[in-house]
């Protein structure tokens, strides 16, 4: 495989590796051979650890605020709202599209899952969304 010459005290050395295998190498040293275990220190890993630290909300912050009856629809995934199919107002039955986003180069629908009265529309058509956050609340 590779040959290497050392020279250790003033003496040298004809090193010959002819075959590793995992940590076992068989190399030959002035020719006799010798099987060997090579060792190996762990290097540490390269690839960054991301830690996210925990958010802590008081009381009544980062919440939505529910009067009775009331409801939210959330988006289903990251996205892009390309249409807007209801106004504040309107009445909505189960299964309604009330818009449509775009999510991973693709056009979904988002249905309401409850019927009622739209009172809030909190996106306009062209925003970004993340997953869960408020499109619209209904009463």
């Amino acid at each position: 495989m590779k040959k290497f010459k050392f020279t250790i005290r003033g003496q040298e050395f004809d090193v010959d590796i002819k075959e590793i295998e995992g940590s076992n190498a068989q190399i030959e040293v002035n020719g006799t051979v010798y099987d060997v275990e090579i060792k190996v220190d762990e290097k540490a890993k390269k690839t960054p650890q991301f830690v996210r630290k925990a958010v802590i909300n008081k009381p009544g912050e980062g919440q939505i605020q529910k009067s009775a009856g009331a409801s939210a629809i959330k988006a289903p995934l990251p996205g892009t709202i390309i249409k807007i199919g209801v106004a504040v107002g309107d009445a909505i039955n189960v299964g309604d599209t009330v818009l449509v986003m775009e999510a991973m180069k693709m056009e979904n629908n988002v249905l309401a899952e409850k019927a009622g009265t739209v009172k809030a529309i909190k996106v306009n058509v062209g925003d970004a969304v993340l997953q869960d956050d408020v499109l619209i609340e209904i009463g």
